[in-house]
């Protein structure tokens, strides 16, 4: 291993944010959790903004990079390809550099991080969260996302390991599991593609993922859907904070 992480998450509690907690416990790294307030604006400070440019979340800090300088990362695919290649000598969650199966991982990464969030995204925002009801962005959204769902059932269904790459779980399947785990929040039901409902029962079983997507709050993300009227209040709290982030990011 590369010498002894001092690792610092700077997280909250959404499908991108909980991706590098997993893929940190799968690893059995030790790290330390700061909790963005999303909801106050934290994003957007002086100080977060030194981490993260961009003012999202998550971002990693390592102290302990070879140059003796901290290391500021951010973008959540940008993340997990840094704690394989620099942490992850046994291939617990990857595989060797230049491997076919390497390749792979990221093909199905970059596929999570161009396609499945950006879509699922704003489809949970035309659902949820935007201020007035545009029945074109709901549609849109939400059909893509269910295409790209698709896409992801028929490759599961022919994965002899029941994995997205190879014989075992990697950072593909990390960073599109907190995805699939909310997809009823956008109106997407999981049953109608039974192999990518496996997939992500299966990755509930692991203890790395059941640990990791806890941090750094409960992950109940899907409970509320049970109860409609519990998930318009909740959506009604973030809604609130969503549009006026946007009106702050307009200035």
């Amino acid at each position: 291993m590369a010498g002894q992480p001092d690792l610092t998450l700077y997280t909250a509690q959404t499908p991108n944010g909980i991706k590098v907690s997993i893929a940190l416990e799968e690893l059995g790294l030790p790290y330390k959790t700061h909790a963005v307030s999303l909801s106050t604006g934290e994003q957007r400070t002086p100080s977060y903004l030194a981490i993260n440019p961009n003012g999202r979340i998550p971002a990693l800090t390592d102290a302990n990079f070879p140059d003796g300088q901290p290391i500021h990362l951010f973008e959540s695919g940008s993340i997990l390809q840094y704690l394989v290649a620099r942490y992850d000598p046994e291939h617990k969650i990857s595989y060797p550099a230049g491997s076919r199966e390497h390749y792979a991982v990221n093909s199905w990464l970059f596929f999570q991080n161009a396609g499945v969030g950006p879509m699922q995204g704003q489809a949970a925002h035309f659902t949820r969260y935007a201020p007035e009801k545009i029945q074109y962005g709901v549609d849109r959204y939400t059909n893509e996302s269910r295409r790209l769902y698709g896409v992801l059932d028929k490759h599961l269904a022919q994965s002899a390991s029941g994995y997205l790459v190879g014989d075992r779980c990697t950072i593909a399947d990390i960073s599109l599991w907190g995805w699939t785990a909310s997809c009823a929040w956008c109106g997407i039901n999981i049953d109608e593609f039974p192999a990518l409902k496996a997939w992500r029962d299966r990755m509930l079983a692991r203890p790395g993922v059941e640990k990791g997507r806890h941090v750094p709050s409960p992950h109940k993300i899907s409970d509320p859907v049970k109860d409609a009227e519990q998930a318009e209040k909740q959506a009604a709290e973030i809604r609130k904070w969503v549009q006026e982030g946007m009106k702050a990011d307009a200035k």
